[in-house]
C-alpha cells in the first residue's frame, strides 16, 4: 500500500491522540513532530521512534512531510498551516479550524495558492448515530429540517483551566464554550441544517471567576432553507449533564443523538465512558427501531476505544482521499462555517444585533 510521509505540529494532550493514529494507519510514514517545548517534542519523537524539532520551518526542510497535522492551540493553527501549505504538504487540523476568520481564510488562500487540501478535525461526524441522523434527512425521512437544536451541559473546573498556560484567555485560546468545548456540535449543527443567513446571540461567564473567556452562550439561528436553529452550549453544570443535538422535520418527524454523557471528555485526560446513542427517533414507521439502535450503538462502543477510534477514522479517510485523489472530508472550507457561527455569537453580543451572514473577516 502507498503511504504518505506524516508530520505532527503540537504535541501535547489532543497531539498525543493525533500521533497514536498516524503511528498505526497504514497509510502513514510517521516522520516528524514539532512543538515549541523542545523537551515534549522529544518525548513524544522518541516514543514513536521518529525526528523531533522546535521549528515548523525545520522540520519542512528536513523530513518534506505530504501531509501535517496540527494539534496547537487554537490560535496558533495559522502559522504552521500556511508553513506546510507553502512547502506543498496537505494540512489536517484539530478543530477548531482557527480562532479567527482572519487566520481561516489565510490558511484557505494558503491552501489554494500551493494546491493542496485544508481540513479540520470534527469526528462527532463518524458517530454511528450520527451518521443514522444524516442519512434518514438525506432520504427526507423527516421531510426537511425546520427546527435544530444543540443543547450542551457540561463542566469544567479550575484545575482544567490551571491545567495549561493557554486555556480560559482570550489571547492564547482565543475564547470559551463557544471556540473550544462546542465546535463539535456546532459542526453537526450546521451539517444537518445547512447554511446559516442570520444568528442572534449572549454569551456570559456564569460560575467561573478565574478565567475571563465565556462559560456559557445561547443563540437563536436562522438558516438559508428557512428552517430555525435554538443553541445553549455551557460548562456551568456540575458534574455535566450530556450534549445533544436533534433535528426536527416538516413532516412532524424527529432524530437526535445524544453525542456525550455528562461532561464533554478531555484529550489526553480524562477518557469516553459513556457510548453516544440515538435518544430520538419518531420517523413515520420507524418509530420501533429507536430501542435496536440504542443496543447497537452500546455494542458498538464496547468494541472501541470511544476517546480515540473516532479521531483515527478521520484521520485515515483524510489519508486514504489524498493517495486517490479525492475531496478530504470536512475541508477547511467547513471549519470556517463553525468559526463564522462563533464568531456571529460574540459579535452579536458586542454589537447588540443580529449578525447576517456571510460573515467577512
Amino acid at each position: 500500500m502507498s503511504r504518505l510521509r506524516t508530520a505532527l505540529v503540537g504535541c501535547g494532550k489532543v497531539g498525543r491522540v493525533h500521533a497514536d493514529a498516524l503511528s498505526v494507519l497504514p497509510e502513514s510514514a510517521f516522520v516528524a513532530v514539532c512543538d515549541p517545548v523542545r523537551e515534549r517534542a522529544e518525548a513524544l519523537a522518541q516514543r514513536y521512534r521518529v525526528e523531533a524539532f522546535g521549528d515548523v520551518a525545520a522540520l519542512l526542510r528536513a523530513t518534506a512531510p505530504q501531509a501535517v497535522l496540527i494539534a496547537t492551540p487554537h490560535p496558533l493553527h495559522a502559522e504552521p498551516a500556511l508553513a506546510a501549505a507553502e512547502a506543498g504538504a496537505h494540512v489536517l487540523v484539530e478543530k477548531p479550524l482557527a480562532a479567527t476568520l482572519h487566520d481561516c481564510d489565510a490558511m484557505l488562500d494558503a491552501a489554494r495558492r500551493g494546491g493542496v487540501q485544508l481540513a479540520v478535525i470534527s469526528q462527532r461526524r463518524w458517530y454511528p448515530p450520527v451518521l443514522r441522523m444524516r442519512a434518514a434527512i438525506e432520504a427526507g425521512h423527516i421531510g426537511h429540517p425546520v427546527l435544530g437544536v444543540v443543547s450542551m451541559f457540561s463542566w469544567r473546573d479550575q484545575a482544567y483551566y490551571e491545567s495549561d498556560p493557554w486555556r480560559g484567555r482570550w489571547e492564547t485560546e482565543g475564547g470559551g464554550v463557544l471556540v473550544n468545548q462546542s465546535p463539535h456540535h456546532l459542526d453537526l449543527l450546521q451539517w444537518l441544517m445547512g447554511e446559516i443567513e442570520e444568528v442572534s446571540g449572549y454569551w456570559a461567564n456564569l460560575n467561573h471567576p478565574y478565567v475571563p473567556v465565556d462559560d456559557t452562550a445561547v443563540a437563536a439561528i436562522r438558516f438559508r432553507g428557512g428552517g430555525l436553529g435554538s443553541l445553549v452550549t455551557s460548562l456551568s453544570q456540575k458534574p455535566g449533564i450530556y450534549a445533544k443535538v436533534h433535528v426536527h422535520g416538516s413532516n412532524g418527524a424527529s432524530v437526535g443523538v445524544q453525542t456525550d454523557t455528562g461532561a464533554t471528555f478531555v484529550a489526553g485526560v480524562s477518557g469516553i465512558s459513556e457510548p453516544p446513542f440515538n435518544d430520538l427517533w419518531t420517523v413515520p414507521g420507524e418509530e420501533h427501531l429507536l430501542a435496536g439502535f440504542q443496543a447497537a450503538d452500546r455494542a458498538a462502543f464496547q468494541r472501541v476505544d470511544g476517546t480515540s477510534y473516532y479521531h483515527r477514522l478521520q484521520i485515515q479517510e483524510f489519508l486514504q482521499a489524498l493517495l486517490e485523489g479525492r475531496p478530504a472530508p470536512v475541508p477547511g472550507e467547513e471549519g470556517r462555517r463553525v468559526v463564522a457561527l462563533f464568531t456571529a455569537i460574540y459579535r452579536s453580543q458586542r454589537e447588540h444585533r443580529p449578525i447576517p451572514f456571510p460573515l467577512d473577516s
